[in-house]
């Protein structure tokens, strides 16, 4: 099939849950993609802060050729060999004692959610049932999760929400304090904002959170689903704070583009989930598993963290030169390879443009241009990507 066959098939069959751009991606290795016609493209998508070790890459490619020959799926009912060795890594990598693996980052937050509110009935009194989560924030498109986004865009339409969820501020701990009551049993926060536009906190903000949580007994819960796996220049985003979490959520990038999600909580707290609680028909499945693993012993083992840092730094010091020659970039912001370029203009056309030059990038917030390039990108890469940018937004 041709690609405009191709279109024309999924228009007439998929529900229009997406507006999808009107390429056919048929080929990914490393940093780039190919469209139906050979036509290639510097990918600063990455499936959505999902590819960080890039397209194909050939480890986890291999890790998953093995699992297809060896066992595919027998859900949770027995024991499997990679979600033993997969809880392990996690566990000795991060703040966590125990793993809930499921399949996406709405199903892990729909995870916390429960389990936040399961520990808090059974500490902290049945009265105890309240999330506070953060303005502007995104959380998945679940019931619960879209009621715990803190954006109304994603909420119209689907009333009643789900009760139990106040909004605050993001970064103003004052509004936060003010916020807690005798029914809240927990704090839920993106340690950065993805959805929301790129949003960097102050400094102290989530030590501040932290100090507030155990302040009033309640439970920190710290969304990683966009940040996690070294996205920031650290395996999570929370380290950057020198603060542990209570709860935290996975995603996106823990499977390198297979499906698979993780809620992962210290002993004391992952008690309160008992067989029967909660569970997941395809929640660590042997091939997400496989894949996971190898994604994050290639983290480990390779030298992807340093080259986000380094990376992430010459992209952000050559935004903030376009920005110098650009009147319609307000402000560059980001951590690692976590960055935005915040417009005067609506970012679509830009978008649209940078595309039919060779580039893949996305916006978030509107007037929001977001770079979440695959972690192995390099300074050439970025140079390219600049250039681009410079010849779309001339005369803007």
């Amino acid at each position: 099939m041709n690609d405009n066959e191709i279109k024309a098939l999924a228009d007439e069959n998929i529900m229009q849950t997406y507006k999808r751009f009107p390429i056919v991606l048929v080929k990914g290795q490393g940093q780039k993609v190919w469209d139906a016609n050979g036509k290639e493209y510097l990918d600063f998508v990455a499936g959505i802060a999902v590819c960080n070790l890039g397209h194909s890459h050939p480890g986890v490619i291999a890790a998953l050729k093995i699992q297809l020959d060896q066992l595919t799926h027998v859900s949770n009912l027995y024991y499997t060999e990679p979600q033993a060795q997969l809880a392990k890594l996690l566990v000795a990598n991060s703040f966590a004692d125990k793993v809930f693996f499921c399949n996406s980052g709405a199903e892990a937050n729909e995870a916390a959610i429960k389990l936040a509110r399961k520990y808090a009935h059974e500490n902290l009194g049945d009265d105890k049932f309240e999330l506070i989560t953060m303005k502007d924030s995104f959380h998945g498109r679940t019931m619960a999760t879209i009621t715990a986004t803190g954006q109304e865009k994603f909420q119209f339409g689907f009333t009643p929400l789900l009760e139990g969820f106040t909004y605050v501020p993001f970064s103003d701990l004052n509004a936060l304090k003010k916020a807690i009551n005798k029914k809240t049993c927990g704090v839920m926060v993106e340690p950065i904002q993805g959805e929301g536009g790129v949003n960097i906190p102050d400094d102290k903000y989530l030590q501040g959170v932290r100090s507030i949580c155990d302040q009033h007994n309640i439970l920190l819960i710290i969304d990683e689903v966009q940040t996690g796996i070294g996205r920031t220049g650290k395996m999570f985003a929370y380290e950057h704070a020198g603060i542990e979490p209570d709860i935290m959520t996975l995603a996106k990038a823990l499977g390198n583009g297979f499906p698979v999600g993780a809620m992962l909580a210290k002993d004391k707290i992952a008690q309160s989930f008992t067989p029967g609680n909660h569970g997941s028909t395809f929640g660590g499945n042997p091939l997400a598993m496989s894949a996971a693993l190898a994604t994050l012993q290639i983290m480990l083992e390779e030298n992807i963290l340093e080259n986000t840092r380094k990376v992430g730094e010459y992209f952000l010091a050559q935004l903030k030169k376009l920005k110098d020659k650009h009147k319609v970039i307000k402000e560059v912001r980001g951590k690692g390879l976590m960055l935005a370029a915040s417009l005067e203009v609506e970012a679509a056309d830009i978008v649209q443009k940078c595309m039919q030059k060779g580039m893949l990038i996305n916006s978030a917030g509107g007037k929001t241009l977001r770079f979440v390039p695959p972690l192995i990108i390099n300074n050439k890469d970025v140079d390219q990507a600049i250039s681009i940018l410079d010849e779309v937004m001339e005369g803007k």
